[in-house]
């Protein structure tokens, strides 16, 4: 009851925050400190994203379309480049710090090479996703599965159990956490990721779309496009909690014993 309460208090408090920066936000435009078309206000974005709408909607398909199929992929490969480093030390030394590197190029600057190899279509703006959606889930799963506890591993094997079994019985259930708080990152990244390489080359989407509005400098539905992003990117994350819910049913029982 305590920890509902807390829970309850904390978005009242993020929610009373939201509310100051928009009024900030409206008093800013409305008292004409910022020229209209340099910040549009709260008002004039929720009106350009009512009446962009359908067209909105039609752009998300396709970015959509591009983050999910990069994100599987992403998260795939992710998955198997971890269970092989944890598996092979020798692999881990000798990849772990080229997967590092991979994340210290700006991906402004591979989106342009991606393009010009592989030509407009989804294929380059897939593999842009999954660039930047491996790493986290990567990382994650090798914390998650050296974390294990050494203990317990220890009593598999005196009982006779193999790798296979000690991996599925130890070290992957341990790793669920680091898991799916590093697929909340890779999900958010990889819409924002679909958007960046739309911006370099592409026919339709969200980037696309704000790339056209940028040129006829209509600003308040650049906004518009943000704002539905972002939405995006909190409902991608929800999505997250709750199969982590439905996949570690047993921490939600050690909760409520905890309460």
């Amino acid at each position: 009851m305590k920890r509902k309460f807390q829970s309850i208090t904390n978005k009242c408090w993020s929610l009373a925050a939201i509310v100051v920066i928009l009024v900030l936000w409206q008093a800013v435009s409305a008292g004409g400190l910022v020229p209209g078309y340099m910040l549009p206000s709260p008002v004039e974005v929720v009106q350009a994203f009512i009446s962009e709408f359908p067209l909105l909607m039609e752009n998300a398909k396709v970015t959509l379309a591009e983050a999910f199929l990069g994100l599987l992929c992403g998260v795939a490969l992710g998955f198997v480049m971890a269970v092989v480093m944890d598996r092979f030390d020798r692999l881990y030394q000798a990849f772990y710090p080229l997967i590092v590197v991979t994340q210290t190029i700006p991906t402004v600057a591979v989106a342009p090479l991606l393009v010009l190899w592989f030509g407009y279509e989804m294929l380059p703006k897939v593999i842009l996703i999954v660039i930047v959606t491996f790493f986290p889930v990567t990382v994650g799963l090798l914390t998650g599965f050296r974390s294990a506890d050494p203990d317990m591993i220890n009593l598999l094997r005196s009982m006779g159990a193999g790798r296979v079994q000690i991996f599925r019985y130890i070290k992957l259930p341990q790793a669920m956490g680091q898991f799916f708080s590093s697929l909340r990152i890779s999900a958010s990244y990889s819409v924002v990721g679909a958007v960046i390489s739309e911006w370099l080359g592409g026919f339709n989407g969200l980037g696309v779309y704000m790339t056209r509005v940028k040129k006829a400098f209509a600003f308040d539905k650049m906004f518009a496009v943000i704002l539905l992003i972002s939405v995006i990117s909190l409902v991608l994350m929800k999505l997250v909690d709750l199969a982590q819910r439905k996949c570690m049913a047993w921490e939600q029982t050690e909760r409520g014993e905890d309460r």
